[in-house]
């Protein structure tokens, strides 16, 4: 009797696996390629736009554009990543044309200076491109969240090359407290082959070499707790940020056009103030907080950039202005507490990272594939604490927070 459930059960794993293999084969090439397309598209703009720093006043005919790009494929509710996060929960549609409205759309923000990332317009590419792949191949609404992960997974390891973060992100942001073991397979194969077909177009991983010497004692595991504290107060402070300015955009000005012509304005002014420092994606000032220095009011000059940007209507995502923020809040609070403040601004990324999509496992994850294991520890202790100290915010309010971050109780209750 035991033999022969043993036989069907290693028979229906080994069909799950063969199955699930090639789908996600077949999907990270297909994401691969579009992730990689993309990746390129945003670098050609970014450099164009700093070679010619004019077009930033062209801000409001971007938006514009955006605006009528979305009524065209008649998207005018505006999805966005928390679709996506929907979509897989309670296993609703993802709109087919939201992959070229958003892959658009998020050029034409950073073609003009936006400060937006681009993981955002990944997750929405993949689980769009996955939905129209599940219905060529006629997958029922179980398959077709599993899909909608592996989509995910592909299309941010090839905009990142960060192809095991990519696996649990798409794994662990949707509800926090649950993890979708089932999709490990799915989504490590189409990470995988994406992040392979990436490289083949000449896309770069995103790692740093740092060699800081850091040995863990009591004292330094007191500064990090308090590192974890001031990056986790003011990651509240960015998505309360996020949020309202979305919801004061849209309260205030209830036409699409006129909202995102007022946000172009708002931004041109900060502009001509600030100069062009905090538009776009801002990896650069990652590289200078890492390697050199940044400067004490970054962190909060990107905050009000994307807050601005992303609330009026342009496209994109937050997690890389959330590096930067990281980065540059971790350098001025690593000098404060007397520790290196390059090593303070990776602990940051990761740590700012976490507290924004509650994602603790994904967010060591991070650290260990942009900066290497040697810090793998020191990067624990913050994410740990930021994991609880952060509350339950979060960026995408469609995440649902299922387990408590403090006790073991089942709470159901949707991020803030």
């Amino acid at each position: 009797m035991y033999i022969k459930q043993f036989f069907i059960d290693l028979k229906l794993n080994i069909c799950f696996v063969c199955k699930w293999l090639w789908i996600a084969f077949v999907l990270g090439i297909v994401c691969g390629i579009v992730g990689a397309l993309f990746h390129i598209s945003i670098d050609y703009v970014t450099d164009f736009r700093l070679s010619h720093s004019w077009i930033v006043w062209g801000l409001p005919i971007g938006g514009v554009c955006i605006v009528y790009l979305y009524r065209l494929v008649h998207l005018s509710h505006e999805p966005g990543t928390n679709t996506i996060i929907q979509s897989i929960r309670q296993q609703e549609k993802v709109p087919v044309l939201l992959a070229p409205a958003i892959f658009l759309a998020t050029i034409i923000t950073h073609l003009f200076g936006g400060s937006s990332g681009r993981e955002g317009a990944a997750l929405q590419i993949g689980g769009s491109l996955a939905t129209s792949f599940g219905k060529i191949i006629h997958a029922d609404q179980r398959e077709m969240s599993m899909l909608i992960m592996c989509g995910m997974s592909a299309v941010f390891s090839a905009l990142f090359g960060t192809p095991l973060t990519a696996t649990l992100f798409s794994m662990e942001v949707v509800s926090v407290g649950v993890f979708y073991y089932a999709a490990l397979v799915p989504c490590l194969c189409s990470s995988l082959i994406s992040f392979g077909i990436a490289q083949l177009f000449g896309c770069q991983p995103t790692f740093y070499q740092l060699s800081i010497p850091f040995q863990l004692t009591p004292i330094m595991s007191l500064r990090l707790a308090v590192f974890a504290f001031i990056i986790a107060a003011f990651s509240i402070v960015f998505v309360l940020m996020m949020h309202y300015s979305h919801k004061c955009f849209h309260q205030y000005f209830h036409n699409p056009y006129i909202r995102v012509i007022i946000g172009s304005f708002m931004l041109m002014i900060l502009v001509f103030f600030f100069q062009q420092r905090y538009l776009g994606a801002g990896m650069e000032i990652v590289a200078e907080a890492l390697y050199h220095q940044a400067l004490p009011y970054d962190f909060f000059m990107k905050a009000i950039f994307t807050a601005i940007t992303i609330g009026c209507g342009f496209k994109g995502g937050e997690i890389v202005p959330t590096f930067v923020i990281g980065s540059t809040l971790g350098y001025v609070s690593a000098l404060l507490l007397g520790i290196d403040p390059h090593l303070g601004a990776a602990i940051g990324i990761v740590g700012m990272f976490c507290c924004v999509i509650n994602s603790p496992l994904t967010s060591l994850m991070l650290g260990a594939e942009m900066f290497g294991i040697q810090y793998l520890t020191a990067m624990a202790i913050v994410v740990a604490l930021c994991y609880v100290l952060s509350g339950y915010f979060s960026l995408y309010q469609a995440q649902k927070i299922v387990y408590s971050k403090t006790s073991v109780e089942f709470i159901n209750q949707n991020a803030k």
